[in-house]
């Protein structure tokens, strides 16, 4: 990790599925403000054009700050398609609406699949490379890993770290 940012507050709606950008949107935009340089990609637990209104937070929270974003969650939002093989880098198509919208990868052999999300200004085969090659020995990606680890540092210690 080269930077972090933390943003402490209180959130200004209830998660509502489908909804996410309005509850999480302007704090995560906030933290992102905060770095010193912007990163080359942003790695976001959200979706990205699997939604009902083809707009996941991936894709909102690219577009407000102007940096390419790639989506990951545990199971698709609307999207269909198959699991992948059982081995690492084994991946399956998703779509809505016969468009590909991400993919399902198997980044361990024998763990639970991710799903991997289109974002702003990043296709769903770039997405896949990218979350493939950060999630080495891991399930989920080690920037969503490091994330978590902050957020439990900052709860923990009433501030940021």
């Amino acid at each position: 990790m080269v930077e972090s940012a933390v943003v402490r507050g209180r959130l200004d709606a209830p998660y509502v599925p489908g909804l996410l950008a309005l509850r999480e949107g302007r704090p995560l935009e906030q933290a992102i403000r905060r770095l010193r340089r912007l990163p080359d990609v942003l790695i976001v637990n959200a979706t990205g054009s699997d939604h009902p209104r083809r707009a996941g937070l991936s894709i909102h929270l690219g577009a407000v700050c102007g940096v390419p974003t790639v989506g990951v969650t545990d199971r698709p939002l609307v999207a269909t398609g198959p699991e992948p093989g059982p081995h690492r880098g084994a991946a399956a198509e998703l779509l809505l609406n016969g468009e590909l919208v991400g993919y399902r990868l198997r980044t361990r052999a024998g763990a639970r699949s991710i799903v991997v999300h289109d974002g702003w200004r990043v296709q769903p085969e770039s997405a896949l490379a990218l979350v493939l090659d950060v999630t080495a020995g891991s399930r989920t990606p080690e920037p969503l890993r490091a994330a978590r680890r902050l957020a439990r540092a900052a709860r923990s210690s009433g501030g940021a770290p």
